[in-house]
């Protein structure tokens, strides 16, 4: 009944003038409104700490300078997490605006704890959705070393940061957010050493232009760390149905949800990724059951692969050629 509901609310949206009407409006606003997760310090905490780890064992630059976030959510606690375990400066895209002051500061007080009592990384257990996995979830003393962190948790340096959540579109703010953003020129070309986001490329839909942003802000060597969940959000409830509507079926399911998933698989993103000037030097595939065959999807899917078709989430590091 509520899929039914949606597919209805949907198609009248495109109705013209619809998509005017004041309640019309308030329902499209209530959809775009919090995003889950980055609401909790331990979740930004073992987020970051996880693409730290794996920078490192696949041999990538794990103390950087300027880091940049695509997609932060309801906080901008993993940027945070990034600038308190060392980073000078950070970018924090989105397209729409989640984060909060008061919220911020909260995750930031509760994040300087987990670094302080040198916390081991929230492992599978507290969170069994987050990728990627570890082998190891013990703190990273080899990587945060007391005398990094000695000089990111100083008195002054959290007090900086602190205050700078109060103007983050500041010049001279650690900490720069911006949303929404469409514009490639928001970052000083080659000036970023990090670029990574957790599943939030699912729902970008100019791909192409995201990675081609991406190569721009990156330093030569500079590299992407993304974390995307291909399943289908629970439109359809199977995690693969979404490559079984047609693209007017979906757009119905879509409906003006500028959110939604872009249904692309792991081989367009490797492809695009290869095509913006990247080398993969790690792409960690996570496989789930599928109970359809390839002459089962979408027409515009039809040129998926069999490991397209299974392969629900991906953890993939690239660097900048």
């Amino acid at each position: 009944m509520v899929r039914a509901r949606r597919l209805i609310f949907n198609a009248l949206t495109f109705v013209p003038g619809v998509s005017l009407v004041p309640a019309v409006q308030r329902k499209l606003r209530t959809r775009t409104t919090g995003t889950g997760g980055t609401d909790s310090a331990r979740y930004c905490y073992s987020v970051w700490m996880r693409h730290l780890v794996r920078a490192r064992d696949t041999g990538l630059n794990a103390n950087p300078e300027t880091v940049a976030e695509l997609g932060p959510g309801d906080s901008l606690g993993i940027s945070l997490a990034a600038l308190l375990s060392g980073a000078t400066r950070c970018f924090a895209f989105d397209v729409v605006a989640h984060a909060s002051t008061a919220r911020n500061l909260s995750i930031f007080d509760e994040l300087v704890s987990l670094f302080e009592r040198r916390t081991a990384i929230p492992d599978d257990t507290e969170f069994p959705n987050v990728i990627p996995r570890l082998e190891d979830y013990r703190f990273p003393t080899d990587i945060l070393t007391d005398d990094r962190l000695g000089a990111s948790l100083s008195a002054d340096r959290l007090h900086r940061i602190r205050e700078c959540l109060h103007k983050l579109e500041s010049s001279d703010s650690l900490i720069r957010y911006r949303a929404p953003w469409f514009d490639a020129g928001v970052v000083e070309p080659e000036s970023v050493d990090v670029i990574f986001s957790q599943a939030v490329l699912e729902h970008v839909d100019a791909l192409e232009m995201a990675y081609g942003a991406m190569s721009a802000w990156l330093k030569p060597h500079g590299y992407i760390s993304h974390s995307i969940d291909l399943k289908s959000h629970g439109w359809p409830e199977e995690w693969y149905g979404h490559w079984t509507y047609t693209d007017f079926a979906w757009k119905l399911v879509r409906g003006r949800d500028s959110w939604l998933i872009n249904r692309e698989p792991q081989s367009t993103h490797t492809r695009l990724i290869s095509e913006a000037g990247f080398k993969i030097v790690s792409c960690e595939s996570i496989t789930a059951d599928s109970s359809i065959a390839l002459n089962q999807v979408a027409r515009r899917f039809r040129n998926m692969s069999e490991e397209d078709l299974h392969t629900s989430e991906m953890f993939v590091q690239a660097v900048k050629n």
